[in-house]
């Protein structure tokens, strides 16, 4: 047998002077690492890190020595809370890479991470299988359309299984499994696996970072399987172009290199997806891994051109992935840093630009000056003069820039499409525990805000109490945890609140009017709104008005009128949705008119429709699933239907149960404490929303002022 050669490459200041100019944009990989929690994320990226040189020493998840787990509160708890991002070399390729939260509560983190990403390692637990985060982020993916490999990890624990995994992924999701290893041996006689695309076996000699590979021959037990699934694989990957499936026909097979560029094709083409395998924790399967990345996630010039609306005309236009063309990024996250203050991260997508230089921030229609250029190690920096396109980075210098702002030339203005993140559900009620902390809360919770677009913060109006409001327990809990922390700010806290909504069944219309007249110019506003059940791909506000009877220029008014109305329901003061508005008929004054009068009569005659549109109040329900041992599903169930939930799946696999249900979140506070309880802590529960639906009358009644 062979030893195989895994060393990487030389530094990343010596490949870019090597790479200079547009070559190197075909050598980036902007990739993130996503799956569910305790999948093994944050162990495969140290391990990553590893063997491309950019850490000498491997940290442990379960220790608090990750390098990428840098926060206090991710050391503590053993988990990863907020994405962290790096760069690695491998083979001459320079890999960006964000490694992202497996907890649903911090499900913004993937969110803004797959919006700048190109390609995506998917981690599956080879005992777990497809587990509901999975699924979550595997949609979260699919709605951005980035090509992804996987990585089933932990085959060598108890109760691993390859095989299964692979079917419940080809059972539970769009795209062809495309295995490209198998593994040999099972669970604690995992040693190694063959590479189906050579077919060649590759063994593991040795144990911690000493492991070395030998290539060998398939075993025989393996041999029929493997050469099935590798036939498999060059038809496949034949029938990706006409050009490989003519000389397939013709020799009936592929040299290794046209295999792997028509696996390649079909994984950007969102076909199918290469699978692979390993144990991250015992180093074993990473640099394959690695290859894996190189060899089929996409560079910034294999994916489409970033699409975007120039600001002064309306016009959609696109910015391709090049230094020659004007500079264009995207804002995906801020970070509020106690040494250099503000950071940005930001994407390139076109052009470059230089420490030093002004931007525009087109989504704000504001200059800003980028100071200092970074590149990123979890929470470490290195300078840079520049940075360019299909790079990843961070800048110091910019006041005013949010998650989801567009950032170009002024001379060539865009405007990206921001992200969408999801609405708060939870909330609790604040305040200092000593009159000094009371300003420095407010500081301290509107940088948080920032940071976090799903952390919202509000005063509310009947109390003056400070309401905070979040994904669920935990992120909220994290929250107060960071004011103590980082802020050195204590708070008392109320019980936690649900964020019920309100919404209408039925049509309705209604006029108001703000008209005063005190001596000098008076206010004049007068409007006729029609508002209706609105179906999902509606817009909120349709402007129907003819004839000039309000004039253009007081319509924007009317509209935030509205939407201010909307953030106070009419039955418990709870935001609106669902609900469409539309302007119908109005009059005006043509010296007595004005913005803040339309604004006004347009949420008079909003309130007066909903109050005869049928209200009422709806909310959240959260999807629940349950892994629990055969002996508690009686307990598990009872206790479920107690909480007013709803089953809908139950799969029984060996000795366990696989439990599925919808639950209003105002039964779900301290369920995990109860299941734990009820299962000897041998079951834990997987919480995230659904969706929001009516509550029961017995219920609303005492929502209801």
């Amino acid at each position: 047998m062979s030893v195989v050669d895994v060393k990487s490459y030389p530094t990343p200041e010596l490949w870019r002077e090597k790479m200079e100019g547009e070559h190197y944009i075909k050598k980036i990989r902007n990739i993130g690492i996503v799956a569910h929690i305790d999948a093994g994320k944050t162990t495969a990226t140290e391990r990553i890190l590893y063997y491309t040189g950019k850490i000498s020493r491997i940290g442990e998840v379960d220790d608090g020595t990750a390098v990428m787990d840098w926060m206090e509160q991710e050391k503590e708890r053993g988990i990863t809370i907020t994405s962290a991002a790096t760069t690695c070399l491998w083979k001459n390729h320079y890999i960006n890479l964000i490694d992202t939260p497996g907890h649903v509560d911090f499900t913004v983190e993937v969110e803004r991470a797959l919006r700048v990403l190109d390609g995506v390692v998917v981690i599956f637990c080879g005992v777990e299988g497809v587990e509901s985060q999975s699924e979550t982020v595997w949609r979260q993916a699919n709605r951005y359309s980035i090509p992804r490999i996987v990585f089933v990890n932990k085959l060598d624990r108890v109760g691993a299984d390859f095989y299964r995994v692979v079917e419940e992924i080809r059972k539970k999701f769009a795209l062809i499994p495309l295995p490209l290893q198998l593994p040999i041996g099972e669970e604690k006689d995992f040693r190694g696996l063959v590479d189906l695309i050579r077919m060649k076996a590759l063994f593991w000699e040795g144990e911690g970072l000493d492991v070395k590979i030998f290539e060998g021959e398939v075993p025989s037990y393996l041999r029929e399987r493997a050469l099935s699934l590798h036939k498999d694989l060059v038809m496949k990957a034949a029938e990706a172009n006409d050009e490989l499936l003519e000389k397939f026909l013709e020799k009936g097979d592929l040299e290794i290199e046209e295999i792997k560029e028509g696996i390649r094709s079909i994984t950007l083409a969102h076909k199918g997806v290469p699978i692979l395998c390993g144990s991250a924790l015992k180093n074993k399967g990473i640099q394959l891994l690695l290859d894996a990345i190189i060899d089929y996630l996409p560079s910034p010039l294999d994916v489409p051109p970033m699409k975007g609306v120039n600001p002064l005309n309306g016009e959609r236009e696109k910015r391709i992935p090049s230094n020659r063309e004007p500079f264009s990024a995207f804002a995906f996250k801020i970070v509020t840093d106690p040494y250099v203050g503000r950071l940005t991260y930001f994407r390139v997508y076109s052009g470059k630009i230089k420490a030093g230089s002004q931007v525009y921030n087109s989504t704000k229609g504001e200059q800003e000056r980028i100071t200092r250029i970074l590149e990123m190690h979890a929470n470490h920096r290195k300078e840079k003069k520049e940075i360019s396109a299909g790079e990843i980075g961070a800048a110091i210098g910019p006041k005013n820039v949010d998650t989801g702002d567009s950032l170009c030339e002024k001379e060539h203005p865009i405007v990206f499409e921001k992200i969408k993140f999801a609405e708060p559900v939870i909330s609790v009620a604040i305040e200092p525990k000593t009159k000094l902390d009371e300003e420095k809360l407010f500081v301290s919770l509107y940088k948080l805000a920032q940071e976090d677009p799903t952390f919202r913060v509000r005063q509310d109006e009947e109390t003056g109490q400070t309401v905070i409001s979040g994904m669920g327990e935990l992120h909220l809990d994290i929250i107060l945890d960071r004011l103590q922390r980082e802020f050195k700010i204590s708070v008392k806290t109320g019980k936690p609140q649900v964020a019920y909504r309100e919404t209408i069944r039925t049509k309705a219309k209604a006029r108001g009017q703000y008209i005063r007249q005190s001596g000098g110019k008076g206010q004049y506003g007068d409007v006729l709104l029609e508002v209706e059940p609105k179906k999902n791909e509606e817009e909120i506000f349709i402007d129907k008005i003819k004839g000039g009877v309000i004039p253009k220029e007081f319509i924007p008014a009317i509209k935030k009128g509205i939407e201010e109305a909307m953030q106070n329901g009419v039955l418990a003061g709870y935001p609106m949705i669902n609900v469409k508005v539309s302007l119908i008929d109005g009059s005006y004054h043509p010296v007595d008119s004005s913005e803040i009068a339309f604004k006004t009569a347009a949420s008079i005659a909003f309130k007066k429709a909903v109050r005869q549109a049928n209200p009422y109040l709806l909310e959240p329900i959260m999807k629940v699933e349950v892994k629990t041992p055969q002996d508690f599903v009686g307990e598990v169930m009872g206790d479920i239907t107690s909480r007013r939930g709803q089953i809908y799946k139950m799969e029984t696999e060996k000795d366990a149960c696989h439990l599925g249900a919808y639950v209003p979140l105002a039964e779900l506070f301290g369920y995990a404490t109860r299941l734990r309880s009820l299962t000897k802590g041998k079951a834990i529960p997987y919480i995230e929303f659904s969706h929001y639906a009516e509550i029961p009358s017995s219920i609303s009644e005492k929502l209801v002022v």
